[in-house]
């Protein structure tokens, strides 16, 4: 697991057929299209024209990420790669090229980690429960259609497993009606793929939790990521706006990093390839504050400390690091200290903060006010020892 904790923030792009739409990845379920009128209006259409993986890669790398995984197939069953398994694929529809080869060629020549998403669903898949037409199934139509399916679905991982080079992540999703056959289908992808990492959506043997759309921390000593959009949307959504801004972003990288977990970030391209320019503002300037502000972010241990109403607080080795998101002025009050600290300076630049400690009180002085970054501000305090709170507290009530 040594990289992906070194990671602690990759790339997840959602890009599909359903991208020509513009009306995010669920257009077929939730519009009720039929595989032929599906493929007409999007699958044909998808052409993938402006498609270069080496600026999603480049993006990625300004953005400080570690690792981009991409959706070979979604629920629409549409596979992005040349598989002997069916004719609904990139290289005989629409682009007419494989798409994941460029993909996991790019990411590996720039030095990334190669993840590829992986949707056990398939919404037109004749032995698939009729997911199209309603929301997930809890059974299958008959053993036999269930033992048909899993037979179909390993195939297309197998060559996915055998035919692209080192894959570093697995990310399944869709893993509905169990059983699905995950455990002896995962101890054949260790065997093909010594080292990947699986995510636990199809039961063991799996490497680390996945969350979405929350951030709900894995119980000490499970690795974990939580899965989050940039928007609303996973899949390209022309109306989406509700942007979250760069520190909305380092809030999650930082709230994750408190328990040594990670951030997946979503990315809709639109259906040429193109990453929207939100998408790339927003990824850039969290870039620029990281390679401002290095070091906290891999390898980050989970953190003893309670919530306070100024910013979080991560630990690394010696180091405890308060992000300060909302000012309290010149003067910044960290209670709970239970380590004698033996320096205190800006992440930003290295400049030293006065600072006077009593018992588990730290108080440091001659902050900026008001903080001229409008991200955040981090502070280091290197101390003696493993970082120790001297108090827990999860939450607060107040009785009525």
């Amino acid at each position: 697991m040594s990289w992906f904790n070194q990671a602690r923030y990759g790339m997840i792009i959602h890009w599909g057929p359903y991208s020509v739409g513009g009306r995010g990845e669920w257009i077929a379920n939730r519009e009720l299209y039929s595989k032929k009128d599906y493929t007409t209006e999007f699958v044909e259409k998808f052409t993938a024209e402006n498609y270069d993986p080496r600026a999603w890669v480049k993006l990625a790398k300004e953005a400080g990420m570690g690792y981009l995984v991409l959706t070979t197939r979604h629920h629409d069953g549409f596979c992005l790669w040349d598989t002997d398994t069916t004719d609904f694929k990139s290289t005989k529809i629409g682009a007419k090229r494989d798409l994941v080869r460029e993909f996991a060629d790019a990411v590996r020549e720039g030095g990334l980690k190669v993840g590829f998403y992986f949707s056990m669903a398939d919404w037109f898949h004749p032995d698939y429960p009729g997911a199209h037409r309603r929301d997930w199934p809890d059974s299958w139509p008959d053993e036999a259609a269930r033992q048909r399916f899993v037979k179909f679905y390993c195939t297309q991982i197998e060559e996915l497993m055998t035919r692209y080079g080192k894959v570093d992540i697995l990310w399944y999703d869709g893993c509905i009606p169990s059983p699905t056959d995950g455990t002896a289908i995962n101890t054949c992808i260790k065997q093909l793929q010594p080292g990947i990492l699986i995510n636990n959506r199809n039961g063991a043997p799996h490497d680390f939790h996945s969350c979405e759309q929350a951030i709900k921390p894995a119980p000490a000593g499970h690795d974990w990521e939580a899965c989050m959009t940039l928007n609303e949307n996973w899949g390209f959504h022309a109306g989406d706006h509700q942007w979250k801004n760069a520190r909305a972003v380092l809030r999650m990288l930082i709230e994750t990093a408190c328990s040594a977990g990670n951030i997946l970030l979503n990315i809709g391209p639109t259906s040429d390839g193109v990453i929207p320019q939100p998408s790339v503002d927003i990824l850039r300037e969290v870039g620029d504050w990281l390679r401002r502000n290095p070091g906290w972010l891999a390898d980050s241990d989970r953190s003893p400390f309670t919530w306070n109403n100024w910013g979080r607080i991560t630990v690394k080795g010696n180091r405890i690091y308060l992000h300060i998101f909302n000012g309290t002025g010149p003067r910044l009050r960290v209670a709970d200290i239970g380590n004698r600290v033996l320096r205190a300076y800006r992440l930003d630049g290295g400049a030293p903060v006065a600072f006077r400690q009593s018992n588990d009180l730290v108080i440091l002085d001659g902050l900026p006010w008001p903080l001229k970054d409008p991200i955040a501000t981090t502070i280091v305090l290197e101390v003696e020892g493993t970082p120790q709170t001297t108090r827990t507290q999860t939450s607060f009530w107040i009785p009525e």
